[in-house]
């Protein structure tokens, strides 16, 4: 199948009591056996659950793997990840990370033995220089939240691969969504979604999500989602299966919507820098180009009058970007990072990374174009 006809029929079948198209909603807890140990693949919706099935089998699918697993959030599906390794190991991680991200590294599982270095990837000798002997996770963000750079998927891991070929790299794919672009066949061995936002799609469902192909990777990470229990349920896991039916025509509009966004901030006497893989004068537009299909709906900005007060004034003021938390809903959003996605960074870290109270991070929703640039220009202007 090609990528639009797998978002609607990837994995899936017919509801096999009914012939429903879309599968029930399971809100189960538990499964019938008709002898102890036999039962019809379902014994405790902790373990599995039909709907969630369904769902997972739609990950796996879409992001050309052989499993996937949804998680309550995006961080429990990191939490995953890192639950893998063992008191000593150490992570390789981007420079620019989500905040949550960030915070779960430093604050959770540092006191637990693990170790990180944090390094920018735009350079692939950056990531390779920081693995030791002890290296055994290198986590990748591609656009990365909130500077929107840019890693070489395929590179960074085949010069993993040569150094350590037991190193699991993970990818971090919720900016670009396997619409853009699918980290598994570029040679990560782990995908990871926060599939709150662009496989939803609606702003009404918190989840996570993981995909893998390697079969001995899957156990394990089902083993730890299972003994830990932070499971995606029923009711959501059918919310996201809907969502990414309408996947590859929201990505359409986000991406046009983003583009025209970007070229207009560009051009404002009122905006400094613009943060925008579409531009040919990124840093790493051609990896962007050789890796994604398009550039996406995520744009970052500075303000020329580089104070708080501007940024706030600015974002007290629009009327069509909401100003909220998260992206990837069909309406657009406007963040302010310092103070909302990133405010739990060290200031200090942030501002080494170029995190500034300037910075304004949009999600570009599919509204009609001309109303969100003339929103983004009124509110400039306030």
């Amino acid at each position: 199948m090609k990528f639009n006809t797998k978002t609607i029929h990837g994995g899936q079948k017919h509801e096999e009591a009914t012939g429903a198209v879309m599968p029930p909603v399971f809100l189960t807890s538990t499964f019938a056996q008709s002898s102890p140990g036999v039962h019809q693949g379902y014994e405790y919706s902790r373990g599995a659950n039909p709907t969630r099935t369904a769902l997972e089998n739609s990950f796996a699918s879409i992001e050309n793997g052989t499993h996937g697993l949804a998680f309550s959030s995006g961080l429990s599906a990191i939490d995953c990840v890192l639950r893998l390794l063992n008191p000593g190991d150490e992570i390789v991680a981007g420079d620019d990370l989500y905040g949550g991200t960030y915070r779960m590294f430093t604050r959770l599982f540092q006191k637990y033995g693990l170790s990180f270095s944090f390094v920018d990837m735009n350079l692939v000798d950056n990531v390779t220089n920081a693995i030791t002997d002890k290296t055994k996770l290198v986590w990748l963000e591609t656009p990365t939240n909130p500077l929107m750079k840019i890693a070489d998927i395929e590179a960074i891991t085949k010069a993993v691969k040569e150094k350590n070929a037991s190193i699991l790299v993970a990818v971090d794919n919720t900016f670009a969504t396997p619409y853009l672009q699918q980290p598994l066949d570029l040679g990560a061995d782990i995908v990871m979604h926060s599939a709150t936002k662009y496989l939803g799609g609606h702003s009404d469902v918190i989840m996570g999500a993981l995909m893998v192909k390697d079969e001995k990777l899957a156990e394990s990470l089902h083993f730890i989602q299972f003994a830990a229990g932070a499971i995606a349920s029923p009711m959501d896991s059918f919310l996201v299966l809907r969502g990414i039916k309408t996947l590859h025509i929201r990505m359409q509009r986000h991406c046009e919507n983003g583009k025209a966004v970007a070229h207009f901030l560009q051009n404002h006497p009122k905006v400094g820098e613009v943060y925008f893989p579409g531009f040919e004068t990124h840093p790493n537009h051609e990896i962007a180009k050789k890796q994604m299909k398009d550039f996406g709906g995520m744009v970052s900005f500075r303000l020329k009058d580089t104070s708080k007060a501007a940024a706030f004034q600015f974002l007290e003021n629009t009327k069509v970007f909401t100003l909220a938390e998260s992206l990837g809903g069909v309406e657009s959003l406007v963040n302010h990072p310092t103070t909302m996605t990133h405010a739990s960074i060290p200031e200090k870290e942030r501002l080494k990374i170029g995190i500034t109270d300037s910075l304004i991070r949009l999600s570009v929703g599919i509204e009609d174009i001309e109303d969100l640039l003339y929103d983004l220009d009124q509110a400039l202007y306030a």
